[in-house]
């Protein structure tokens, strides 16, 4: 049985069990306190990150090398499209979340709210949460530009894209950090998202100490 090693609001976990029920994978999911850097994490993965994925003896670590194999070895659905450059795309805007948004957005609104108290490694810094709404802002504009263009984040199909940028969202929702009549672009998006299938096991999250808002696992919201 495969096993994912992960937590709950971290983005890269949950693109790749959005990427998992997207393609009818089963699943057991263990979650792991990574700030507790236990020595059975690291042995798995030195750098004492999640996701963690586990499959007999397989262990493959770092969300974009375990969504590589699974797109390879599960090709349907299809994730990536079909076209040289439009893989590109997907892929160009898959990495856009895991490394600007993640850096500019999520670690300072997720991680100061929500990472700090569930290591105990001190307060809120007002600042740095400050300084990700405003970067939030400019990433909320970018993706506006483009769904105006675009069905989806990378074309007119369902991609890597979608669900990187997803994960981040909803890990941003479930603390109320979204200002969803930002962009009427990027909430219709984010609905048809929401509606599939994929998504419900996210909805269903509870993090101890930390309740969501109650519209975040409503589909309309």
């Amino acid at each position: 049985m495969r096993r994912l090693i992960h937590l709950p609001l971290s983005p890269f976990c949950r693109k790749i069990r959005l990427v998992l029920a997207e393609k009818k994978l089963q699943v057991d999911l263990i979650e792991e306190p990574v700030w507790e850097r236990r020595v059975e994490l690291i042995r798995l993965n030195p750098a004492a990150m999640v996701p963690i994925l586990k499959n007999e003896n397989l262990i493959l670590s770092e969300s974009n090398a375990i969504f590589e194999f699974l797109e390879e070895k599960y090709p349907k659905p299809a994730l990536l499209p079909e076209s040289l450059l439009d893989r590109a795309e997907a892929r160009r805007i898959n990495f856009w979340f895991d490394d600007k948004f993640h850096r500019e957005v999520t670690s300072r609104l997720l991680y100061e709210r929500v990472n700090k108290k569930l290591a105990k490694s001190g307060e809120p810094d007002s600042a740095i949460i400050k300084s990700g709404m405003k970067n939030f802002k400019f990433h909320i504009e970018y993706m506006d530009w483009l769904l105006q263009k675009r069905r989806w984040l990378a074309g007119d199909k369902l991609t890597i894209a979608d669900f990187s940028a997803a994960a981040h969202f909803s890990s941003l929702d479930y603390i109320g950090t979204v200002d969803w009549e930002m962009s009427v672009n990027i909430k219709d998006w984010y609905v048809k998202l929401k509606s599939r299938p994929a998504f419900r096991p996210l909805l269903a999250d509870l993090v101890p100490g930390f309740s969501p808002p109650p519209y975040y696992s409503d589909l309309d919201f």
